[in-house]
């Protein structure tokens, strides 16, 4: 699916644009707000971001695991070789060994990554912290045209400011940016 982001400053017209996308057939699981005023959000019943969607636990657990299983496999080679305890260890004590150095790499990158925005988001950070809102709608081909006229004829007041994937991507540039701190 494709994510569009849009940007609007009041919360009279993130409302508007959710119950018209809600009205479009796009529902609360393909539409998420970002905004600093929850409380906001919350009283006009607007389905706002998850702590997934602000915060950055996948992507810091997904280079966490990446970086925990580069060094597991480099630690299970090098015990191979170098067999410091004199015992030849067996092929899946050696598989273990790996396993739980992704598995610390990927815990230890989800810890950073609570304190951090997400990547995907850091781009619209000085816009939010002026006040703005993000809508952030997943579209599926068939409806991404459809949604992209009804924001541009039906709220103007709504800028398109950019647009990406659902899905992690770790060949593109920006899945390898670390994000700044919230």
């Amino acid at each position: 699916m494709k994510r569009l982001y849009y940007l609007t400053g009041s919360l009279d017209s993130v409302t508007k644009i959710t119950e018209d996308l809600h009205r479009n057939g796009i529902t609360d699981w393909h539409l998420h707000v970002l905004s600093r005023n929850e409380a906001g959000l919350f009283h006009r019943q607007v389905h706002s971001a998850s702590m997934l969607q602000e915060n950055d636990v996948i992507h810091s657990g997904q280079l966490g695991a990446l970086a925990g299983g580069i060094t597991g496999l480099l630690a299970a080679t090098l015990i191979e070789w170098w067999n410091p305890i004199g015992v030849t260890l067996p092929l899946p004590a050696l598989i273990m060994i790996a396993g739980i150095f992704t598995l610390f790499g990927t815990w230890s990158g989800g810890l950073a990554g609570v304190t951090r925005e997400n990547y995907r988001t850091t781009r619209f950070h000085d816009d939010l912290i002026k006040g703005k809102h993000l809508i952030m709608v997943d579209v599926s081909r068939q409806q991404e045209q459809r949604v992209r006229y009804q924001i541009s004829r039906h709220h103007p007041e709504a800028c398109l400011a950019g647009e990406g994937s659902t899905l992690t991507q770790p060949f593109s540039p920006e899945f390898w940016r670390y994000p700044r701190h919230n």
